[in-house]
């Protein structure tokens, strides 16, 4: 049995920088991962579909050059380019991250662990049959999530793509079936509308984004049908198959009827699925919710004394930036001696679809759940100078207020760098400026920073 002050489970972006932090602080130090350095968010999620979606954009700028009197030929996509930028980058990344890791010391245990005790774990390392025996008095859980496989009548039967494998297909599809409507789902649709797949989107509830409010996810599911894309909204997929001609078919139930869809390939974006079965938890005491995610209070901690829980393994918003901030809170725990809770803290968020969609804070629907007493001030983009002169004038900007204390209770943003505009208003509200501050602010013109004029001029 090897003895460490701390073992770290997934190398995610809050394991990854928390083993470095501790090595550097003296700590004996072991990190356990069975796959990549990175975690999902380099390896399979944010990093690799960013640069897809920078591809995708490429596409559509091109298709749309001649609205800005540029003439180009023929538009094409090769995605095995695409594919190898991507991949490209990742390594880079992944490469960064092992030479951090190689340089801090830490001790990297590449394969699979489980627990055997409260604190104690086996791994049993990807390389031969080598089984370590490794226990420590501090534990923490990182070890992310998956894609959920849907629950449907021959899904099995059929070559159905995730969000992990899509990234790897060589040719664009010629029709993509899209079940689910969550960030994964629409990224993908609009992407691939882009690279020039026919794309049809299968939901079942009434509207996309069923977190946001009604105009937020109607003005989102407007852009996607400009775009091209088939959405079909209270729609349940009953069966998969194959048809004659060896394409996908997808029965659906409408609020019209039964349908039958063939398509050339099928993603299926239904969430995400904790990577806790293969733990062992039974053996430590740590509690899950019914899906299996680990329950942890606003300090992080387990049901078990020493271990806690941090990013998407735990009940919770999955974000890169929470399990990022998961790790400044454990880094100012153990290491400064500060117990620092996650009460309070803002959930900004970002949709890379074009434009994108943002929010922080409070939604209407939240704010009239709450029975908070206040006020909207909204516009669209056609009302932005800088929006107008890149031809980017689709969506709209929504902040509310306080009617009392004039604070910004929170922003949705759906228009063009709609994450870079919601940073600005979350910084507004983590200073606590009131409304009119922004309102009677000098921003540089013309820059999209100055509709914040412009859209608190709609509240007197």
């Amino acid at each position: 049995m090897e003895n460490y002050d701390v073992i770290i489970l997934g190398a995610g972006q809050a394991g990854l920088p928390l083993s470095l932090a501790l090595a550097r602080s003296g700590r004996k130090t072991a990190l356990i991962e069975e796959k990549f350095v990175g975690g999902t968010c380099i390896n399979f999620g944010c990093t690799p579909t960013k640069t897809m979606v920078a591809s995708a954009e490429a596409s559509y700028l091109a298709r749309r050059a001649a609205d800005f009197g540029v003439h180009t030929g023929t538009v094409s996509v090769d995605m095995r380019v695409v594919r190898q930028r991507k991949n490209s980058i990742v390594e880079n990344f992944r490469s960064n991250d092992d030479r951090k890791v190689l340089q801090a010391g830490i001790h990297l245990l590449r394969g699979r662990a489980s627990f055997i005790g409260p604190r104690q774990l086996q791994v049993v390392m990807n390389e031969g049959s080598e089984v370590r025996q490794v226990r420590a008095p501090v534990i923490l859980i990182n070890t992310g999530a998956h894609p959920h496989r849907p629950d449907l009548e021959g899904i099995d039967q059929v070559p159905y793509l995730d969000s992990t494998s899509i990234q790897n297909l060589d040719s664009v599809p010629e029709h993509l079936l899209i079940l689910g409507v969550g960030y994964v789902a629409l990224e993908y649709g609009q992407m691939f509308r882009r690279f020039g797949s026919q794309v049809t989107i299968i939901q079942r509830s009434s509207q996309l984004l069923s977190g946001e409010d009604a105009d937020v996810a109607a003005a989102a599911r407007d852009i996607l049908v400009e775009d091209g894309v088939e959405v079909l909204l209270d729609t349940t997929a009953i069966k998969a198959g194959h048809g004659a001609s060896g394409e996908i078919l997808l029965t659906v139930q409408t609020p019209q009827g039964q349908r039958q869809l063939s398509g050339s390939h099928l993603l299926t974006a239904v969430g995400r699925d904790p990577n806790t079965k293969q733990l062992n938890l039974g053996a430590t005491g740590v509690e899950l919710d019914p899906l299996g995610f680990i329950r942890a209070n606003d300090f992080l901690e387990t049901s078990a004394p020493g271990i806690y829980a941090l990013g998407d393994v735990k009940v919770g918003p999955a974000f890169t930036h929470i399990s990022y901030d998961d790790f400044r809170i454990l880094r100012s725990r153990l290491i400064d001696g500060k117990k620092v809770s996650i009460e309070g803290r803002l959930v900004p968020y970002v949709l890379f679809m074009d434009p994108q969609a943002a929010r922080v804070g409070l939604s209407e629907n939240e704010a009239q759940a709450q029975k908070r007493n206040y006020r909207v001030a909204k516009i669209p983009m056609t009302y932005v100078a800088r929006a107008i002169e890149l031809d980017r004038t689709r969506g709209f900007v929504k902040a509310l207020v306080d009617e009392d204390t004039q604070q910004i209770l929170g922003a949705a943003v759906i228009g063009v760098d709609g994450g870079e505009v919601m940073a600005m208003l979350e910084i507004a509200m983590m200073g606590k400026l009131p409304y009119p501050v922004l309102r009677e602010a000098i921003f540089a013109h013309p820059t999209l920073s100055e509709l914040l004029n412009t859209l608190f001029f709609e509240l007197p």
